[in-house]
């Protein structure tokens, strides 16, 4: 499997990799927990997990019932069993390896195989916050939780479509699954979900793609799945809140030509050269970064970038911003301010590798 997160060129003797553009954490922090509707403890719902707590039964027993239940004939039973395992599982990490070693996983991933909506949400919810825990998610993908998440991301109701890309999101953290999800038809699902979800959809859509898409064949599904739209939209937006999601997501991807044709096409380059202008100290780095990536090869490109206006910008920016920043818009500067010899007119080589 090839991964290519670490792509690296080099301009004026000084090498970049495409992704030294900061920590990206604080941007994906927020799509690795269940954050679905809570069930109040009280409910008539919880009420046998209550009541086997406070007989003094322990979890293990708990567990070992709610187990038995998911495979009960009573769609009831099976809701009311994956909904405390749920609970069990999102309010106590150590019960994480204790539901798994109970043999829930094949059972709560057949439920998200379910025609029932609200049992569907509740079998991906469950297995989400069961592949919190790094010990259980190979034995998640290993028992076949990749296709029908992906099922789940298609049909599933708004909760479960967002539980399942985070649930995605989890195993895609063992590089072998990368592909596997890749391959069953999750980018397009994503990207739709980046494009017309709701604020939390976009967020956890953003986050799998960027893990997703540190493989080189899950980029060119990325685009060939009409990313670039939502992304360019989303960063033009500044009341999005999606500007340095969409931004990381895009300097990932731009490292493929495919990519750095799109986001051309999509209206890209005005976009970016607004951010080095006005944005964050961070979105200005990540737009930076991405422009240079876009000017390295291609005189036509850097050509539309300084004819955007980027260069007193970027001026300002190689004064003013962070380390990395500053680097990477002199070096911008540099490249934009180059003398073109020869036909400046289109050519093919100048937006290929």
């Amino acid at each position: 499997m090839e991964s290519d997160i670490q792509t690296k060129f080099t301009y004026l003797g000084r090498t970049f990799n495409s992704l030294n553009i900061g920590d990206s954490s604080a941007a994906f922090s927020d799509c690795n927990s269940d954050r679905s509707g809570e069930f109040s403890t009280t409910s008539t719902q919880s009420r046998r997990l209550l009541t086997a707590t406070l007989a003094g039964n322990s979890d293990d027993y708990v567990i070992e019932q709610l187990v038995s239940d998911l495979q009960s004939s009573s769609v009831d039973d099976q809701k009311m069993a994956a909904m405390e395992l749920r609970l069990l599982a999102k309010n106590k990490p150590e019960n994480r390896i204790k539901i798994a070693q109970a043999g829930a996983i094949k059972p709560l991933i057949s439920l998200i195989s379910s025609i029932d909506p609200q049992l569907q949400e509740y079998g991906v919810t469950a297995i989400l916050n069961l592949s919190l825990c790094d010990e259980n998610k190979e034995l998640i993908a290993s028992a076949g939780a990749i296709r029908p998440l992906v099922k789940a991301l298609r049909i599933g109701n708004s909760t479960a479509k967002e539980n399942a890309a985070c649930a995605l999101l989890r195993l895609s953290q063992i590089e072998e699954n990368k592909v596997a999800i890749g391959r069953s038809g999750a980018i397009q699902l994503l990207v739709s979900l980046l494009e017309t979800g709701n604020l939390r959809g976009k967020k956890d859509a953003s986050t799998a793609l960027y893990s997703l898409c540190s493989v080189k064949e899950n980029k060119i599904r990325a685009v060939e799945a009409g990313i670039m739209k939502p992304l360019v939209e989303l960063m033009a937006d500044f009341g999005s809140n999606m500007v340095d999601k969409s931004g990381f997501v895009l300097s990932l991807l731009v490292s493929v030509a495919e990519a750095r044709v799109a986001v051309v096409e999509e209206g890209g380059i005005p976009v970016l050269v607004e951010i080095v202008e006005v944005g964050s100290q961070r979105q200005k780095e990540i737009a930076a970064a991405i422009l240079l990536k876009l000017c390295e090869d291609s005189s036509v490109y850097r050509t539309m970038v300084a004819r955007e206006g980027a260069i007193p910008p970027l001026i300002a920016l190689s004064q003013s911003g962070t380390s990395r920043a500053k680097e990477k818009a002199e070096t911008l500067v540099e490249l934009l301010r180059r003398p073109r010899s020869g036909n400046t007119a289109a050519r093919t080589s100048d937006v290929s590798d």
